[in-house]
């Protein structure tokens, strides 16, 4: 844990720059103690303390290492954002499951088998697989057009439409050792992607899938609507105990569809965000961050979602 000479943040980040060069220097522009900084990490050994109060986690989802630390950096006290325990075990079908759980509307989804695993196992390994899939079945169950996406969450989970069994069974045999989800497609223009920060405050941004980006406003999205959907996504990020999470939704007949409900890092690049919204994002994790590591008892939520 940090000594009593100032607490620091620690930002573990991959190729993003424009946020967490704005969340540095907006941290260490205020007087508040606490500076914020890259972590530098060169193997880390068993009993050498971390020098971190906080730990802002955007990239173990990519890097393993990064997860062995941040689980080792937490036992220690450390407050990482997000919990590495909790990120360890998430995935896309879980959150679905969750948000039905907890009263939400999610599409229909099946997971799949791997095509392919990265160890070497042979034929027994595999004895619980029905073979060949009921591929009809799953088509049946999900409709088409169908949406085929990667299992884990994070950015870049783009998935890819298919619009019959054969085309299913060409994008699935695809996919190499990716996990992946074959998932009702949610048909409407409506999509609002909300950023809950410390499980509490919300920023909902109408997004643009053809595109690719958000829109500075909201449009004719009702108030109603708007109030739900940030509801939802603080519900969903409780119950993981993200305290940075991005939940998408789609509004389908005036009703909203969870079609994602975990983005531990989500996208926050200036290029992507309108400038209101990319300072809300630095603002609110700088303030939540900064109240963290100036507890006394800062501890990180654990899941609630039993």
């Amino acid at each position: 844990m940090s000594n009593g000479q100032g607490k620091k943040i620690g930002l573990i980040i991959g190729r993003e720059w424009s946020w967490p060069s704005a969340f540095i220097t907006e941290v260490n522009r205020r007087d508040t103690g606490v500076t914020a900084e890259f972590v530098k990490l060169g193997g880390t050994f068993l009993d050498r303390p971390s020098d971190y109060a906080v730990i802002i986690d955007r990239m173990s989802h990519e890097i393993p290492y990064y997860r062995v630390f941040l689980k080792a950096a937490a036992l220690q006290g450390v407050y990482v954002i997000n919990n590495p325990f909790t990120a360890a075990g998430d995935d896309h079908f879980l959150g679905l499951s969750l948000a039905r759980r907890l009263g939400l509307q999610s599409p229909r989804s099946v997971v799949l088998p791997n095509k392919r695993v990265e160890t070497q196992s042979v034929a027994e390994s595999f004895r619980n697989l029905e073979y060949p899939m009921n591929w009809r079945g799953i088509i049946d169950y999900v409709g088409v057009p169908a949406i085929l996406k990667d299992a884990r969450p994070g950015r870049d989970r783009a998935g890819q439409r298919v619009h019959d069994v054969d085309d299913l069974i060409q994008k699935y045999d695809e996919s190499d050792t990716l996990t992946m989800i074959v998932q009702e497609s949610v048909e409407s223009d409506d999509h609002i992607h909300v950023f809950v920060v410390g499980q509490k405050e919300t920023l909902a941004v109408r997004y643009s899938p053809a595109e690719g980006v958000y829109r500075p406003e909201l449009g004719a999205i009702s108030g109603e609507i708007v109030a739900q959907v940030k509801e939802q996504a603080v519900a969903i990020s409780r119950a993981y105990g993200y305290d940075m999470n991005l939940v998408e939704f789609v509004i389908r007949d005036g009703t909203a569809v969870v079609v994602s409900p975990s983005n531990p890092a989500p996208d926050m690049d200036i290029n992507v965000l309108k400038p209101v919204h990319f300072s809300w994002c630095v603002n609110q994790l700088a303030d939540f961050a900064i109240a963290v590591a100036q507890s006394p008892d800062g501890q990180m939520p654990q899941a609630t979602w039993q």
